[in-house]
Parts: C-alpha cells; sequence; structure tokens
C-alpha cells in the first residue's frame, strides 16, 4: 500500500482544491474580497464553503457486477447570519460573476450597510483525523470487482443461501471554509462503505441478513483486515438466526441493549434533542435543563469528532472549527449541547465544532459525529442473570424519533428471549417503544464492553444526510415496552 499522506488544513491546499481554485483564478486575497462584500449588508457571521467531491460505487448481484458509477462534483456554498436568521445560495459554477450572483442573493438577509472588519486570518494547525489518500486509487477496477466476487464465492458455500448481492463504494472530499471571523481552513475527507446482504431459505422459509463497515480508510482496509469474510460469515449468522426465530412477546418488561451498534437508540431518542438548534428554540425535552439530573447516575455520554478514522470524524468541522470530545451528559447530569457558531452565539456559549452539512449545496446545523455512551463497571452476565423473563436485544434494525416529545420506535433485528436468567430463544419482529428521556432514567446496569458500531450510520435531519458513528456497552432497561406479536413473555 502507498504511505498514508495527511492534508494540510492551514497555509495550504489539497490538490484538488488548488487546482479548482487556480483554474478560476481564485487566490485567497480573491476569496476574502468576496467574504467582504458578503458581508458589507451588515451580516454577523459570513462564509463560504468550496467543496470539490469524486464518489464511485460498485454493485454485485445474481453472482455478477451489474452496476459500476462514477461521479464528480464541485462549488461553493455562500452564507450570511444576522440575528437568527441566515441568507444562504450556491453556485456549482465557480467563475467570479456566478460566486458573485449567490453572494448578492445571500446577502440580501440584511439591509443595514455596514463596512464590517474582516477578523486577521487564522491558519491553525490541526492534527488531521485520517489519511488524505483518495480511496478511489487505491485498488484497481479489476481489483474492486474481485472483491465483490469473493464475497460472493464465500456466501455460496453455504448451502441454505439462495441469493447474495454486496456493494462497494467510496468517496473522495476536499472542503475549504473561509468565513468572515478570519477562517481560512482545508480539510480532505475519505471515506469507504462496504455492505454485504444474503437471503436464505429452508423448508420453505426465506429469511435475510446484512452486514458491513467501513470509514476514513482507503479500500486496502477490508482487504488487510479480511472484512470481506468477516461481513460475509455475519450476515449469514443473521440469516440463519432469524430462520429460527420464533414471534416476539409484547408488553412491559426489562430489556437488555447490545453493545455497539444498538448505539443508534441513543442517537436518535437522545442525541438529536441534545442539538443547539432544537434547545435554543426550546423545542426539544432537554431544553434549559444544564445542570439538571437527566439520567441514571451510571449513564455519561459524549459526542467525540477526533477519533481517528472512524466514519463520524472530522479534522475541521463545516464552518472550519476543530472537532472535539464533548461530555452531553456525565453521571446523569446534562452538561453541555451539541452547537454551531450561530447557535452557540444566541445562546452565549462557544462552537463545540459541531457545524455539519451535507455539500455546499446544503446550510450547516448542528449535528452529531460520533456520539457513545462510556464504559461503566457492569458485567455483561450479571445483567443477563439478573432478568427472570425479558429480552436481550443485540442488534437493531431502523427506527423513528419525535424530536420535540423524544418518543422513539426501534426494531431488533436480532433479539432473544431472556428465561430464569439465560439468554435462550431468537425472536423475530421484536420493537421497543418508548421515550428517550425516561429510557436513560431506566438503565439500571452499564456494562464494561464499549464498542462502536462498524462504521455504517448515516444520519438524516432537515433533508440533508451526514456519515456519523454510534456506540455504547451492554445496556440494561430496568422496564420499557416491547411491540410484538404474542402477549407476555
Amino acid at each position: 500500500m502507498v504511505g498514508t499522506k495527511y492534508c494540510k488544513t492551514a497555509g495550504g491546499y489539497s490538490f484538488m482544491i488548488k487546482q479548482l481554485l487556480q483554474d478560476h483564478k481564485i487566490t485567497k486575497g480573491k476569496v476574502f474580497d468576496l467574504i467582504s462584500s458578503l458581508s458589507e449588508t451588515g451580516g454577523e457571521y459570513c462564509d463560504l464553503y468550496f467543496q470539490h467531491s469524486v464518489s464511485e460505487s460498485w454493485l454485485l448481484d445474481d453472482g455478477i457486477v451489474k452496476d459500476g458509477s462514477y461521479h464528480i462534483s464541485h462549488g461553493v456554498g455562500t452564507r450570511c447570519v444576522k440575528d437568527d436568521k441566515t441568507g444562504f445560495a450556491y453556485s456549482d459554477d465557480l467563475n467570479i460573476k456566478a460566486i458573485q450572483s449567490a453572494i448578492d442573493f445571500a446577502k440580501g438577509i440584511s439591509d443595514s450597510p455596514k463596512n464590517k472588519k474582516i477578523s486577521t486570518i487564522k491558519q491553525a494547525k490541526y492534527t488531521p483525523k485520517y489519511p488524505s489518500k483518495n480511496p478511489l486509487d487505491s485498488l484497481t477496477s479489476k481489483e474492486k470487482v474481485n472483491l465483490l466476487l469473493q464475497i460472493n464465492s464465500i456466501a455460496r458455500k453455504d448451502p441454505k443461501v439462495t441469493q447474495v448481492s454486496a456493494s462497494l463504494a467510496g468517496a473522495y472530499t476536499e472542503v475549504l471554509v473561509a468565513s468572515s471571523d478570519g477562517v481560512y481552513q482545508v480539510d480532505c475527507r475519505p471515506m469507504i462503505r462496504l455492505t454485504v446482504s444474503v437471503i436464505v431459505e429452508h423448508e420453505g422459509r426465506v429469511e435475510q441478513g446484512s452486514s458491513g463497515g467501513g470509514g476514513r480508510y482507503d479500500y486496502g482496509y477490508f482487504i488487510d483486515n479480511t472484512f470481506a469474510k468477516i461481513y460475509t460469515k455475519e450476515a449469514i449468522r443473521l440469516a440463519h438466526v432469524a430462520l429460527n426465530a420464533k414471534e416476539a412477546p409484547a408488553g412491559m418488561m426489562p430489556v437488555i441493549l447490545g453493545s455497539g451498534w444498538p448505539g443508534v437508540l441513543l442517537h436518535e431518542a437522545i442525541g438529536h434533542g441534545l442539538e443547539g438548534d432544537f434547545n435554543r428554540k426550546g423545542s426539544s425535552v432537554f431544553s434549559n435543563r444544564i445542570g439538571e439530573k437527566v439520567a441514571n447516575e451510571k449513564c455519561t455520554i459524549v459526542d467525540n469528532g477526533t477519533i481517528e478514522n472512524r466514519r463520524g470524524s472530522l479534522t475541521i468541522d463545516d464552518e472550519g472549527t476543530p472537532t472535539q470530545e464533548t461530555v452531553l451528559i456525565e453521571k446523569g447530569i446534562l452538561k453541555q449541547y451539541m452547537l454551531d457558531k450561530l447557535n452557540g452565539r444566541l445562546m452565549g456559549m462557544p462552537s463545540t465544532g459541531n457545524a455539519r452539512r451535507e455539500s455546499y449545496a446544503h446550510i450547516p446545523m448542528p449535528r452529531m459525529t460520533n456520539t457513545y455512551m462510556l464504559n461503566g463497571k457492569d458485567q455483561f452476565d450479571d445483567m443477563v442473570s439478573s432478568v427472570e423473563d425479558g429480552v436481550y436485544a443485540k442488534n437493531f434494525d431502523g427506527g423513528q424519533v419525535d424530536i420535540t416529545s423524544g418518543r422513539f420506535v426501534f426494531s431488533a433485528n436480532e433479539a432473544y428471549l431472556i428465561k430464569d436468567g439465560k439468554i435462550t430463544t431468537p425472536i423475530k419482529g421484536a420493537t421497543l417503544i418508548g421515550a428517550g428521556d425516561e429510557v436513560l432514567h431506566q438503565i439500571s446496569m452499564v456494562g464494561n464492553d464499549l464498542n462502536l458500531d462498524p462504521g455504517i450510520g448515516t444520519c438524516g435531519k432537515e433533508g440533508q444526510s451526514v456519515p456519523v458513528g454510534v456506540g455504547q456497552p451492554s445496556l440494561k432497561v430496568d422496564m420499557i415496552t416491547v411491540g410484538g406479536t404474542q402477549l407476555g413473555v
């Protein structure tokens, strides 16, 4: 493999951004001339967000690679903020006239002419959280196809497997963030993902299993760590578990949540409620509650964008602020919200490095990066033995949440009955129903087996999708509503 290289985050450009701006005769001085123009009507904060992205995807189905795509995009987003109002426009044409037109639209949010002075340019150096290597170049087309064919070959060795599908996707994005408070930062962002899905059939019963992972690596990550085989075996295992599963019970009961990906429940039911915009507007169940006890004292939850190579990590956020580890809930006490510059300014707090946007064509907003609960001291076996009748939800599929109320419905794609302190029969169709703030108080045991998800999370908010990470140790929830097709356990 080619040696790791890192993108310069200040005082220099990555190749694509450098070439893009040179082609359009846009210098650093010209960038700040444009910022000055954006600020001239009295905007309290203004920024430009240049982006260049390349991405690809490969799809295997019915034993052959049926589809492959390659996409290139670039553009600039222009934003002017006045009080709590935002003017925004973007252009995928980077000639100066097109950018100026976008600027003229965005600065229309404020009509009070003011010669605003741009802050001194900040060229801080931040430790990169991932390599700057373009993952699309790390394997040849033939090697990418062979990787998918290997998955098909492994899966077909199981006699119950009737269908196999797999996808390989990669992207490489370079951004330049420049703003009226002097920020001038570049970031290079790789991303890869491999997913496997199988269908198994036995005695007329058909079930499906899927697995996958990725992160901010190149494709060698999958080969060097034999993840193609690992993901395929896991997809088959999950499908076989489903073949033997019975109908889930229904009712109020104790539930043990598995470590790792089940942290998606924390992300959806609790994490969104801790994002700054909802709390500034008073629409979250956690609004105006900093310093209050909102969870069992065993619970400490953080958002951490600094973990190397993780799917949700960023060296800088989309306003050029370095990411950080933010303690949201510490020993049950609400400590902090996740903030961007706009909501932080209006709430009298600094940004926590959580400004994120899907692309240059979208407005940044406070979003999670990698959100997870820290380890406790309880043993998993002790959790199980403490439950007479309940459910062990080892893995989750999807779910829905109302951010205002915190109420959620999540489905478990791998779950088991617990009888007399032992994990027994696999069940299907189990859903967990509750409210995030209520569940936090119902957690009575927190394991010491923290895991993060394998790199599959994508979060949606107001029509924008961004990559995220989730995680947690095993948890015991004393009482929660389980939806199923059988009454009682």
